[in-house]
């Protein structure tokens, strides 16, 4: 892996949902990811993908095994303390874009630096320049009704990047897009992640985009069986 220490790293990582019977929806997880590389993780629905997304992404938490980012164990961090590290570190880029549908591609934007407290002309610079990198440049005062699948999809990208996170995962980001969108799409990561040196984690049932990543993790029935 290296010489630098990992961005992330697993051990032992399991989810157990008990319902009368439990049920490891993520076994066992060991995984090093270094700070700019770009992982697919592939595997058939029910694998574990999503479960193993929502660890590292602090959006829920484990029953077993430890999460470190940058060298920090995570998995007793209060809830407070998540959050603060998920807005600092942690940029997300979902399969549906999830925006506001009443405000502008740049005003879209903007939001989460707003609420990071960037001042408003700040923000907008950011924002703007942001949406420059994806392509959009005519498309800025465009509200998502009024853009394709693709170009709301790349006003999601800019704002997953907006706040400048060290990690970007992204659930499935192209799964809802026709094929040519969703390989441009995909090429924008590949080119932001080169430019940029942010750690790419990408979930994706397309397996010829999944070859394009430096590395691809399979998951099967919770277990990480290659890496």
């Amino acid at each position: 892996m290296g010489k630098d220490p990992p961005i992330i790293e697993l051990k032992n990582l399991s989810k157990i949902y008990r319902n009368g019977v439990d049920f490891r929806a993520l076994d066992k997880a060991c995984l090093k990811i270094r700070k700019g590389e770009f992982v697919a993780i592939v595997g058939p629905s029910g694998s574990g993908k999503s479960t193993l997304m929502h660890l590292i992404g602090l959006l829920d938490t484990p029953s077993e095994g430890s999460l470190l980012i940058e060298g920090q164990d995570v998995t007793e961090l209060s809830d407070k303390a998540r959050s603060e590290l998920r807005n600092r570190m942690l940029g997300f880029i979902f399969q549906y874009h999830h925006l506001l549908p009443d405000f502008t591609a740049l005003e879209n934007v903007m939001m989460p630096l707003l609420i990071s407290g960037k001042k408003k002309k700040e923000a907008r610079q950011i924002a703007k320049k942001l949406l420059e990198e994806v392509g959009l440049k005519d498309r800025m005062e465009h509200r998502p009704g009024e853009l394709s699948g693709g170009q709301n999809q790349r006003v999601a990208v800019a704002r997953a990047l907006s706040c400048s996170p060290a990690i970007v995962l992204g659930d499935e980001p192209t799964g809802n897009l026709d094929t040519k969108t969703g390989d441009m799409v995909y090429e924008l990561l590949r080119r932001l992640n080169r430019q940029l040196n942010q750690t790419f984690i990408v979930v994706t049932h397309n397996e010829a985009l999944a070859a394009k990543a430096d590395r691809i993790i399979r998951l099967v029935d919770g277990k990480i069986v290659s890496q």
